[in-house]
């Protein structure tokens, strides 16, 4: 597991090899829970399936698409990241910190 940021801002990534493919569970900030689901498959468009009206395929596609280009596998990205009442800038911290964990796998 790998982690990004303090406080509620924190994130993290958590990698989970199922066969020859790849499973990346994302949470953080006060409540993490299931916001969205990115697959990709080498050679394919990403498939997002949105939950309810959560925003987290934003962060999670990038990080299933970079993972299926690095290690030419199917990767599956699920996850979410919450902060109550959150701002703009405090959105924008979360998802630097999430492109930190992508810039890392």
């Amino acid at each position: 597991m790998i982690t990004s940021g303090e406080g509620r801002y924190q994130v993290w990534l958590e990698k989970k090899k199922v066969g020859h493919d790849l499973l990346y569970i994302l949470g953080g900030g006060e409540q993490p829970h299931l916001g969205g689901v990115v697959i990709c498959q080498p050679e394919s468009i990403p498939q997002i399936i949105r939950l309810g009206t959560h925003h987290d395929h934003v962060v999670l596609e990038p990080i299933a698409k970079r993972a299926c280009e690095k290690y030419h596998a199917t990767c599956i990205a699920v996850g979410g990241i919450h902060i109550d009442d959150a701002t703009k800038d405090e959105i924008d911290m979360i998802i630097a910190n999430c492109k930190n964990l992508h810039d890392r796998l």
